[in-house]
């Protein structure tokens, strides 16, 4: 019934290798290659407690210019998530014996794929904004002057070359590897089904976690998971998931998944509406608006027209 997700390219470029690593493996293995890719952390987080010294148990930084805190948060992100890469370039190679671009960044349509990623993520988070402001249950503040508007502008930058690698790295593991495998080993739904909650699950420590802000993260795996699926390619998913972090942490100024993003931001947004509708604490993933936008999402892909399934050579 929806060819394009059943023939997705990703699941024939799953194939290419000498063999696909057994479901069971799938799960413990991506958990594996995540946790161990956090450490890499480690140095960046000591670099940081040298320079800076002790607050609450945390690099203290106040009174830092958002350039330097953007610097410093940019390195925490590239060197948490830059593993995952290493990690499966390596599985690939010497396991399934396959090419790293068979997790699905081919080069035909890369640039347009990832700039209408680019385009669509800030399009749907700004709309979960804009609902917010519709019912008044948002408003924008006076922040940090050191660390908020064009002040900031150096730290926002900077750091949003941490979120590419971040929103990449979650994306090449999860949309990338796991859902591809799954599912060509079992059923496309299943591979579906089980990485939105894998995914879900991940964030699960974040703090401020809400019941809802579990429904909207498993949310929006299957959105990326339909969105990358019916590209039939990784690129604009990964723009996508990289720019809806940043403009949310660094341009609105809300919390991202319940932490707070360093590099200052170009706006400072605060909410004023119910937890249920706003997020609260988590931000905006945590409320109703962001559902929303979510579903809207899932539904326009499919509806949108169906797309040629074009054969993988």
């Amino acid at each position: 019934m929806f060819p394009w997700i059943t023939e997705s390219p990703l699941f024939h470029l799953a194939r290419r290798g000498a063999r696909l690593t057994h479901w069971l493996a799938v799960l413990p293995l991506g958990l594996a290659f995540i946790f161990v890719s956090s450490f890499g952390a480690i140095p960046v987080v000591l670099a940081m407690l040298a320079v800076y010294g002790f607050e609450n148990g945390m690099p203290s930084m106040q009174g830092e210019p958002a350039l330097v805190s953007g610097f410093w948060m940019s390195l925490q992100l590239i060197s948490s998530f830059a593993g995952i890469f290493l990690f499966l370039w390596l599985w690939l190679k010497f396991y399934e014996k396959r090419p790293f671009y068979t997790l699905g960044f081919q080069k035909p349509g890369a640039f347009m794929q990832y700039g209408r990623g680019l385009l669509i993520g800030a399009a749907m988070f700004g709309g979960a904004v804009g609902l917010m402001a519709l019912f008044g249950f948002v408003e924008l503040a006076e922040g940090n002057p050191a660390q908020t508007g064009l002040t900031a502008l150096g730290g926002v930058l900077v750091v949003a070359l941490g979120w590419v690698v971040q929103g990449a790295g979650e994306e090449v593991l999860t949309r990338g590897w796991m859902l591809p495998v799954l599912g060509a080993r079992t059923r496309p739904w299943i591979g579906i089904v089980v990485v939105s909650l894998f995914f879900a699950v991940l964030h699960g420590l974040n703090p401020n976690l809400s019941v809802l802000a579990l429904v909207n993260l498993a949310l929006f795996g299957l959105f990326a998971a339909f969105y990358a699926l019916r590209e039939g390619s990784l690129w604009g998913i990964c723009a996508l998931h990289s720019v809806w972090n940043w403009i949310q942490g660094n341009v609105f100024g809300f919390e991202v998944s319940g932490t707070n993003a360093g590099g200052g931001t170009l706006l400072k947004f605060v909410e004023t509406g119910p937890n249920w509708f706003t997020g609260g604490a988590f931000g905006p993933e945590g409320g109703l608006a962001v559902t929303l936008m979510l579903l809207l999402g899932i539904a326009v892909l499919f509806a949108w027209p169906r797309p040629e399934i074009e054969p993988v050579l």
